[in-house]
């Protein structure tokens, strides 16, 4: 039923207004490569050595960095700048404000000052990923940030340098995750849940919103809570933590009675 429903969407789905043909006031570097029938709006850039697909749409003010390589059929929103060296697959979406392959957070004290790791890697998104407004995707430290096939991110979610996420996860809004994070296939992070860095999660595992996971988790997993933990051992804790308040009284009635208890003088002693 769902599926029919999108079809019809797909049907009555208004023109979204994509540019057509290259718009006199785009910047293209001389030795870039336009294939054909992509289409580059008002005041787009694309830098040196870029390679833009087939049938790719830029819309006006999106930035193209020299030597990216964008494959066909991609659809880039307004204001959308996508570093150096980032490579999108096909039937890539990326929407307003995000940017693909900034510089990963990487500095080290040197004893007088954060010195900056140099992040000379690069962003790979693959094939039918779609990618939310003001999301970022940093580029690696060293080698490659990977966004696996089909993968859906939403707004305003946070993927750090030399993350790796499978096929057909789902990160959805306000989502973080830090560096060297591997996500397996599936994986679905639902708002504003936190991955520690270096942290494995394997395939089909679903984390809940707000949780926070601090350590690796095997494939299945269903974890909620903070620090993250199997989902029905959370439900167990929040009950038993909303049944305090009730407990604490009861405590401080008990300790009340067995000290009146304690200053009544023993049977039998003398006046």
């Amino acid at each position: 039923v769902r599926n029919a429903y999108i079809r019809c969407l797909e049907l009555f789905a208004p023109d979204e207004g994509a540019p057509e043909g290259i718009h006199p006031t785009a910047v293209v570097a001389p030795d870039a490569v336009l294939e054909p029938g992509c289409a580059i709006g008002a005041y787009a850039v694309v830098g040196r050595g870029a390679r833009i697909g087939a049938r790719t749409v830029l819309y006006p003010h999106a930035v193209v960095g020299d030597q990216v390589q964008i494959g066909p059929d991609c659809v880039i929103f307004p204001h959308v700048s996508i570093y150096a060296r980032s490579i999108l697959g096909a039937r890539v979406r990326i929407h307003s404000g995000a940017v693909i392959g900034a510089d990963g957070y990487g500095y080290e004290w040197d004893g007088t000052r954060h010195r900056k790791v140099p992040q000379i890697g690069r962003g790979r998104i693959c094939d039918d990923v779609e990618i939310g407004a003001n999301t970022t995707i940093d580029r690696a430290t060293a080698g490659e940030t990977i966004i696996g096939p089909g993968t859906k991110i939403d707004n305003q979610v946070q993927v750090a340098h030399n993350v790796r996420t499978g096929a057909h996860c789902l990160l959805v809004s306000q989502v973080g995750i830090a560096g060297s994070v591997e996500l397996g296939n599936g994986v679905v992070l639902a708002g504003q849940a936190g991955v520690k860095d270096h942290v494995k999660i394997g395939d089909g595992t679903q984390i809940a919103g707000r949780a926070g996971v601090w350590g690796d988790l095997p494939a299945g997993s269903r974890v909620s809570g903070h620090p993250a933990r199997p989902h029905r051992e959370e439900i167990r804790l929040q009950a038993a933590f909303a049944q305090l308040p009730a407990l604490l009284k009861r405590v401080a009635e008990l300790e009340k009675r067995l000290a009146s208890r304690e200053e009544e003088p023993e049977a039998g002693a003398s006046g």
